[in-house]
Parts: structure tokens; sequence; C-alpha cells
């Protein structure tokens, strides 16, 4: 897991747009921009749920879906970014409202959550237990509970998503973890060209940027 977490934090630099910081739209800025109380960019297609991991994860199993948590933060512009250039695409939506089921976590935020595990705490505690650091950062959760048995989600996640992430990579990040490619390569680097090279094939085309 930390290999994995290591992996992450060095491809997520590599496309976090940070060094064009300039353009970035501002938190909220953006025409038409949902927001949450808390001031968190929302997706209508999020579960609104009681936020007990166990169930969600056994509904999403139920529903023939992979398990993520987005956590986020009011003020983040690469959330804001995430949002815009990411999930208002039609074909990043729809592959994850299809395949996934989805719930928002705030970083900061102080509404209970029960772990894996049963140990019930604020999502700011949940997210120093998992160690989450940066927003946005994507959490994909095994659905299956022999995996997860009395475990924090934090010690049985499938893969970690920290920062932005471009939109073909991002949407990647959902093929790798829903096909299981995880599994079968855990260089995520490897696959993605692998599945680049797959869609060019197929005569479909791809943009990195």
């Amino acid at each position: 897991m930390i290999d994995r977490r290591t992996l992450l934090l060095g491809t997520g630099a590599a496309f976090t747009v940070a060094a064009h910081a300039g353009s970035i739209t501002p938190a909220g800025a953006e025409a038409g921009a949902k927001l949450t109380d808390d001031g968190l960019h929302y997706e209508p297609w999020f579960q609104e749920t009681f936020l007990d991991l166990k169930d969600d994860a056994a509904e999403a199993r139920a529903q023939g879906k992979s398990l993520v948590l987005f956590f986020e933060q009011r003020g983040c512009p690469y959330c804001g970014e995430m949002h815009k250039a990411n999930l208002s695409k039609p074909e990043i939506a729809d592959y994850i409202k299809q395949n996934f089921y989805a719930l928002q976590i705030n970083l900061y935020g102080s509404r209970k959550v029960k772990d894996f595990d049963g140990q019930e705490l604020e999502e700011r505690k949940l997210a120093e237990r998992w160690r989450v650091n940066f927003t946005p950062s994507l959490v994909f959760l095994p659905t299956d509970p022999a995996v997860y048995a009395n475990k924090s989600g934090g010690d049985v996640e499938l893969w970690r998503l920290m920062g932005y992430w471009k939109p073909f990579h991002f949407l990647g990040t959902f093929v790798y973890v829903h096909s299981g490619g995880y599994s079968t390569e855990p260089n995520f680097q490897q696959w993605l060209s692998e599945y680049r090279e797959k869609l060019r094939a197929e005569g479909k085309d791809v943009s990195l940027w």
C-alpha cells in the first residue's frame, strides 16, 4: 500500500496543473457551479447516505458497482477544476455513474462516518486516520466484506488518486479500478500506456491534455 501511495504521489504531481495555476478558475467562480452548504462543489449523482461504509459497500456491491470517496474542501481550486473540466464531461460522468457508488467527504467536515471496522468518527478525523492530506483525493475501496472485515478503509483501499489529473488520466483511473487493472498491473503509468494504445488501435481519438 505504501508503494502505491508513493507511486500515486509521483504520478499525481505529474498530472497536477500546479505549473499552470493561472489557468485554474477560482473555486465557485465557474458558471453554474453547484455548492453544498459547506462550500463544496457537488454532483447530483453523489450518494446521500448515513455514511456507514459497510452499508455503502454492500449497496455498491448489490448494484454491481465499485465504491469511491471524493475528499474535497471549501475553496479548493483543483476541486473546482475537477468538477468543471472533468466531471462536466458526459463520457466521464456517465462512466462513473454507471460503475461507481460515489460519496463525498469534507476534509474538514464534522459529519459522522462509520469506518469498516465499526469506529465512528467525524469526516476530518477519518481523513486523518486514512492519511488523506490533499484535495481532491479519491479513495477507491473494496466492496467484498471478506476484504474489509474489521479493518479500516485506509488499510484496504484499492487505489488513491491525489490532486488534479487531466480528463484522460482521470477517467483512466476509474477504468483502472473498475476493470480490476490494479490487480494485474500495479504500475498505473504502464497500464495507462497500454490502455491508450488499445484505444488508438480501436480507432479512438486519445487526447492526453
